[in-house]
């Protein structure tokens, strides 16, 4: 009676631990997240790939699921993207880089009027990056955006401008990858 009972209880563990993260790229992300005061669900996630080469693994959370990109960058509700990085080739001065380009596609060029805040995003970058490294990029109403490393705060910037440039890098008619963009609407 004992080992059926301890067998149930490991099959119950087993799959209670599998429903709370789903595998992508090789890389198991939580189903849900917690940030400030607000729980948030995964909409969805994908692998970001340059050159046939895996670099991190994205998901977007919301409070609602949605597949309507101009409506989430729009929302003044809560959501976060999470970045865990899977290469060796991601180093802080690629993502500065790619951050930067990131900008360049979701504001159509017309940085200026944003750049001091995109230089104190950038400076969240700063430190060593390595394989393995986890990003949370959120946003929270009535704070902004709050960007974590390694579930350390790294910083706050306000401002629901920003918060729709730095949102529009995956989810803007010209994201950093589309099939990343798709991933993260569910689709």
């Amino acid at each position: 009676m004992n080992k059926i009972a301890i067998i149930l209880a490991v099959v119950f563990a087993v799959n209670l631990s599998s429903a709370q993260t789903k595998k992508v790229g090789g890389v198991e992300i939580p189903t849900s997240e917690t940030f400030g005061e607000h729980t948030l669900s995964l909409n969805g996630a994908g692998t970001r790939s340059k050159l046939w080469i895996d670099l991190y693994v994205g998901g977007l959370y919301l409070n609602a699921k949605s597949s309507n990109a101009k409506e989430i960058m729009n929302s003044d509700e809560a959501m976060a993207v999470k970045l865990q990085i899977v290469s060796r080739l991601v180093s802080s001065s690629k993502m500065v880089s790619a951050v930067e380009e990131g900008f360049e596609s979701s504001t159509n060029g017309d940085v200026a009027p944003l750049q001091s805040k995109i230089d104190q995003f950038i400076s969240f970058f700063g430190e060593e990056i390595k394989k393995g490294d986890v990003f949370d990029i959120t946003y929270q109403p009535g704070k902004g955006v709050v960007s974590y490393k390694n579930g350390k705060e790294k910083g706050v910037i306000e401002g629901m401008d920003f918060k729709k440039a730095l949102f529009g890098i995956w989810l803007s008619k010209n994201p950093v990858d589309d099939g990343l963009k798709e991933d993260m609407l569910g689709k």
